[in-house]
């Protein structure tokens, strides 16, 4: 009689074991990469953000024959540009105001952004007159 000899080929548990660690760390890897990639873009959003202000508000200093910044008390929702308006950003995170400081004479300014990413994490602007 005839022996018939079936060989079957198949992965061993620690072949198995040994692949799926492999795509585990990789996924965690991509993960903090991710990560990483979405709180940059954030800064870079609250840094445009800041200008588009920055600008706004040196706008409304030019159209008013370079009198004063706006005394806004608090982040308005609205930022008035003197001949425009422009809605104000806030924090793409968690949708926070940014902070305006003005001074006691309206003549300077500063508005600030807390940034995930860099050192240090506090970015700010001021008035460019």
């Amino acid at each position: 009689m005839k022996k018939i000899l079936s060989i079957k080929s198949a992965f061993t548990l620690l072949e198995m074991l040994v692949v799926i660690g492999i795509i585990g760390i990789l996924v965690g890897l991509g993960a903090v990469s991710y990560s990483t990639a979405q709180k940059k873009a954030r800064d870079a959003k609250r840094k445009q953000d800041l200008k588009a202000v920055q600008n706004c508000l040196e706008q409304y200093y030019s159209y008013n024959n370079n009198f004063k910044y706006p005394n806004y008390s608090s982040w308005p929702s609205s930022f008035n540009c003197g001949s425009s308006t422009l809605t104000a950003p806030s924090d793409p995170r968690n949708s926070s105001p940014y902070v305006y400081t003005i001074s006691s004479s309206s003549d300077a300014y500063t508005i600030c952004a807390t940034l995930e990413t860099e050192s240090p994490s506090s970015y700010c602007l001021t008035n460019q007159q």
